[in-house]
């Protein structure tokens, strides 16, 4: 395929790509665009889906999370029509990723990757991210803590990618965005621990974001 020669430049630049797409932070544009105040000044202070629901409503959080799972899927959709090489397809989803973490545009004040690293993973491996979007429903159901479920979908990840695509290159770029990801919940990792979490469905106090 083309630039197939010329691998690590590509890969650079597959990355350099998938960080500016990343970079779009949809709950601060959406916010914008509908008149919502900054998210990043407002309820918890993170431009995420649960934030941008509690400032502009279910509409503003369905269009939040759509446009960050896209910020994922289409950097690897790109990286797959210009090479067959799923190490490049790695350096695509990996810069999209921290694109949405650490925002170029947006002094480096991103969310926290759930819905960003969901999206890179349905475009790397489909039945792997329906997997793991499942882990995360059941998750939910059971625990009814938003964040947990997050956590406990994004622990399996890695298992999933690595026995449905049998990749390592993939494997072990998903498991160093699960570990971001879990590094971004750490306050929800204290509040779990110490009680203090809400559950999905009761009044979410602002630091408590998934």
């Amino acid at each position: 395929m083309l630039f197939e020669n010329a691998p690590l430049a590509l890969g650079l630049l597959l990355a350099l790509v998938g960080y500016v797409f990343g970079s779009v932070s949809s709950a601060i544009v959406i916010c914008r665009l509908l008149g919502l105040p900054d998210p990043r000044g407002e309820g918890s202070g993170n431009p995420g889906t649960t934030n941008v629901l509690r400032l502009g409503g279910k509409k503003a959080a369905a269009a939040t999370l759509v446009g960050d799972m896209l910020k994922g899927v289409l950097p690897v959709l790109l990286a797959r029509l210009v090479t067959s090489d799923p190490l490049l397809w790695a350096f695509a989803g990996a810069g999209a990723f921290l694109g949405h973490l650490y925002p170029l545009f947006f002094r480096f004040q991103g969310g926290k990757g759930v819905a960003t690293g969901l999206g890179v993973l349905l475009a790397w491996s489909f039945p792997a991210g329906v997997l793991t979007v499942l882990t995360w429903l059941v998750a939910a159901a059971i625990g009814r803590y938003s964040s947990a479920a997050a956590l406990t979908a994004f622990l399996m990840a890695p298992i999933y990618v690595g026995a449905l695509s049998a990749n390592t290159a993939l494997t072990l770029t998903m498991a160093a965005i699960s570990l971001l990801t879990y590094w971004r919940h750490r306050s929800n990792i204290r509040k779990l621990f110490a009680g203090e979490e809400s559950k999905i469905g009761e009044k979410t106090p602002p630091a408590s974001d998934a």
